[in-house]
Formats: structure tokens, C-alpha cells, sequence
């Protein structure tokens, strides 16, 4: 049997990936991302005729390019039946089919990850050469089933059991398996394992086809941890669907234009490394390296709307992290500037350093005295794992609403006649230097532990393991 050409476009920062099919000449796109400039390339480098744009469900984590995409290529565009789209499009369901070339595709209708998603099974010569399963089956786990909201979690937690019996059950055992999300992706409700595989060797390793249904759904609802902000965002923008996006460079602001954003309560945002952040910043600007996922925290964290500009070493810099924001929506920022802070700053007093340290650092600091205030802003799932004793669970997206909270920790030492220094840490020092950057500008003084919590142990501190967030005297919400 011939196989189809499958070809991965990964998006790392978001954990997704979309997909071309294509034989003969004839080919499918999967779950296209925004920035469909990618995916265009590659099927015009080929010379492949886009018959079909299809979507496995309306995404949550980022918004589609699959309207544009299709009225460019010409290609009929499928979406799955039961939204109410602002858009004409094909709506395809159980059993729907639909040919292209020698592909000869067919619909499985495959709840859990929403209530509409479906999986669509490509066979050639009646041989079923793969499935695309979106947030569906993924490699070693499934796509989370909390996102529509906490009233539908449980019931689409038994959906999810059930269509991945049903993958298993309608598709062939030697066909392979393309999911959307898993790599990386908060969509997915536990870490993924693998790059590839096939549905028979998810029929003997994944845990939801290894337990029963009862086990199964408390079990994947038990371990669901918070999950972005900006997701609630998401779902209506793609029932509207998008337009084309635009990469140009937004106006330049220069040094009095970023200090007026700056008071009025925009967000100017430090695009460079955390290490460069923390040897010299513009004061009130905040630390988002993009090096590192910075799109997600930063979709996760800023109030809905806010007016943002960016800050990079160099054009090529801002015009990347603008790529990576109009997948999550955020289309234009209101302005942009380039060089370094003392090319920001409206005089030397603009100019802030961030104190820096490892957790060698921090273990002498403890030493020194065991009052020392430590945060630590990753997720729930990272603290019951094992986290520095005497530390405080604040994980990164709570950071805005607990700022004051942590402000109060800080005076109350200074008025004791401690150290009312904020130490904060996260798993590598990337989190820790956004949280960090919004303590200095709330005007908390903070050290930022750059550094990996791997280390944290070796370096002498005392590390808990499992302890629950509400005995340590601090409330935790998702």
C-alpha cells in the first residue's frame, strides 16, 4: 500500500502541530495554524493542489489560519458540525467523507477534548494509512476536557474514554497516528510521550485504553492543572473566523513615548534574554524573553486588550514574537523599539538592574537566615513534586492578582527588620525572570533565582516532596 506525504509543521511555543497530506499532487491541510505563509511554501515548492482545509475542532490555545488559507488556495474548507460560525464553511460529522486524489478520507465524530471535535481517518486502496486525531488520542495521554468550562469537564472526561475506544475499534491498527496537540501543549492533560506512533501501539500504552472508564476520568480529572487565560479567548475568535495577518513593524516609539505607555499602565515588553533583562531594563518594562515561550505567559498574563509594545535587540527579533502573537490574537502591537535600555531610558535614573543568583546563592542566603521570602511561581503539578522548604506557592499566572499579597510579605520583613528581598525561582529561571519584572514594577525588591530547580537540592536546600498548597498558610485557585 502507498502511504501519503506527511509533512509537520511544528509550532513549539504553543505545542501544536499542523499537518500536509499529500499524493499524487493532490493534497489536505490539518489544523493550520495563523501564519499560513509557512504551509504555503511548502505546497507551492511542491507543486500540490490543496483540495481540503480541514479542522479537527474550534482550538482553544490558538487561532486558526484555515478560513484565509482555503479562500487563498481555493481549497474547500471543513469544519465540524454544531458551532455557530460567522463564516460559510462545509460542517462535517460521524461518517461525513470526502475525497482528494487517491486519499479517500472519512470522519469520526471523537468528543472529550470538546463536545464537536472529530478525528479524520485517510485511507488509500481501502487501507487506512492514518488518522489525524487533534486533540483526541495523543501520544501516551489525551487532549485536557476542562477548557469548555467545569460544568461539561466530567461528562466530555468519559467521551474522551470513549472515542479513543472508538479509534481503536474504527481504524486500522498499523495506521498512524498525527495528533494537533502534545507537544508541549497546555491542551494536552499530561505530558505526551513520543514523536510518532501508530493506533495499535496506542491500543497497548496509553493510559486511557488501559483502565476503565470509572478510573480513567478520575484519574485524568485529578491531575488537570491550571490552563492559559487566554484560551477563553480563543473559541469565539475561531467561530468568527480570522482574517490575514499582518508582520510589519508597528510605529517606533522612542524614548518619551515609551515612558508615557509605561505611566499610563501599557505594557512595554523586554523581548531580550532574562540575562541581559537583568543586567539593564527601562524601570516598568517587563521581562518576557523570547528565547523561551514567552507568547503563552504573556497571552496567559496580560489583562485582555492592553495596549503593548516591544522591546528587541533587533527588528528581525520583534517581527518573530509578532508571528508568535497573532497565533493567540494579539495582531498588532501599538508600537515597537529596538537597540538596548540606554536607548530607551529618558536619562540614566530610567535604568534598573535586576539582583541574580542561583540556588547556591539561596541556600547561603537560608543559611544565613531561614526567614528569607521565597516564592516559587510554577504550577501546583511542578510543587507536589517536590519544592524548597519554607518556600511559597505563587505560580506565574497568579502573579497579577497576588501581587499586593506578596508586596505586604515583603514590607511586613522590612518592618521586622529582615530581609524584605522576594526571591523568586521557577524550574530553569525563565518564569522567575517574568515575575521577577512584574514584582520590580509593582516596586518589590526581588532577586531572581536563574536557575534549575534540579539544582536546588544539591545545593544544599531541603526539598518537600508532596506537600499540599493549603498547608503552607497561602490559598491556591486555578
Amino acid at each position: 500500500m502507498s502511504r501519503p506525504t506527511v509533512v509537520a509543521l511544528d509550532t513549539p511555543n504553543l505545542g501544536d502541530r499542523s499537518y500536509i497530506v499529500a499524493l499524487d499532487g493532490s493534497a489536505v491541510v490539518v489544523d493550520p495554524q495563523r501564519d499560513i505563509d509557512r504551509l504555503v511554501a511548502i505546497v507551492e515548492q511542491n507543486g500540490w493542489t490543496v483540495t481540503h482545509v480541514v479542522e479537527t475542532h474550534v482550538h482553544n490555545d490558538y487561532v486558526s489560519g484555515g478560513l484565509v488559507l482555503a479562500d487563498e488556495l481555493g481549497a474547500e474548507y471543513l469544519v465540524p458540525r454544531g458551532h455557530d460560525y460567522a463564516f460559510e464553511a462545509t460542517q462535517v460529522g460521524d461518517g461525513t467523507t470526502f475525497r482528494s486524489g487517491p486519499m479517500a478520507w472519512r470522519v469520526l465524530h471523537t468528543p472529550g477534548h470538546t463536545p464537536h471535535h472529530v478525528s479524520y481517518a485517510v485511507a488509500i486502496d481501502g487501507a487506512d494509512a492514518g488518522i489525524f486525531t487533534g486533540g483526541s488520542m495523543l501520544y501516551g495521554s489525551v487532549g485536557r476536557p476542562d477548557l469548555i468550562g467545569p460544568d461539561a469537564t466530567e461528562g466530555l472526561a468519559h467521551a474522551q474514554w470513549r472515542s479513543m475506544h472508538k479509534i481503536v475499534e474504527e481504524v486500522a491498527a498499523d495506521a498512524d497516528v498525527y495528533p494537533t496537540h502534545g507537544f508541549g501543549s497546555f491542551c494536552s492533560a499530561t505530558n505526551t510521550v513520543g514523536t510518532a506512533s501508530t493506533v495499535g501501539q496506542q491500543a497497548m500504552s496509553n493510559p486511557a485504553l488501559l483502565v476503565g472508564e470509572d478510573v480513567f476520568v478520575k484519574e485524568l480529572i485529578d491531575g488537570l492543572d491550571a490552563f492559559p487565560a487566554y484560551y477563553a479567548h480563543m473559541g469565539p475568535a475561531n467561530e468568527r473566523g480570522a482574517g490575514p495577518i499582518d508582520l510589519s513593524l508597528p510605529a517606533r516609539a522612542d524614548a518619551a513615548e515609551l515612558r508615557r505607555r509605561i505611566d499610563a499602565g501599557e505594557w512595554v515588553v523586554d523581548l531580550r534574554s532574562k540575562v541581559l533583562f537583568a543586567q539593564g531594563h527601562v524601570r516598568g518594562t517587563l521581562s518576557f524573553p523570547s528565547e523561551g515561550n514567552a507568547v503563552t505567559y504573556l497571552g496567559w498574563l496580560i489583562p485582555w486588550g492592553t495596549p503593548l509594545t516591544l522591546l528587541g535587540d533587533t527588528p528581525e527579533q520583534v517581527q518573530e514574537f509578532q508571528r508568535e502573537l497573532v497565533r493567540i490574537g494579539i495582531d498588532r502591537p501599538e508600537a515597537h523599539s529596538t537597540g538596548t535600555p540606554a536607548d530607551w531610558a529618558l536619562d540614566l535614573s530610567d535604568l534598573r538592574s535586576t539582583e541574580r543568583t542561583d540556588f547556591v546563592g539561596l541556600a547561603a542566603a537560608v543559611a544565613e537566615d531561614p526567614r528569607r521570602i521565597i516564592v516559587d511561581a510554577r504550577r501546583r503539578s511542578e510543587w507536589v513534586d517536590g519544592h524548597v522548604e519554607g518556600a511559597k506557592l505563587v505560580p506565574l499566572h497568579e502573579f497579577p492578582k497576588r501581587i499586593d499579597e506578596i508586596a505586604t510579605w515583603s514590607k511586613a520583613a522590612a518592618h521586622a527588620g529582615t530581609d524584605p528581598r522576594v526571591w523568586v525561582s521557577c524550574g530553569s529561571g525563565f518564569r522567575a525572570s517574568i515575575a521577577t519584572s512584574m514584582l520590580q514594577r509593582a516596586g518589590v525588591p526581588t532577586v531572581h533565582v536563574d536557575d534549575s530547580f534540579r539544582r536546588a537540592e544539591r545545593a544544599g536546600l531541603p526539598i518537600v516532596v508532596d506537600q499540599h498548597p493549603e498547608t503552607i498558610g497561602t490559598a491556591y485557585s486555578d
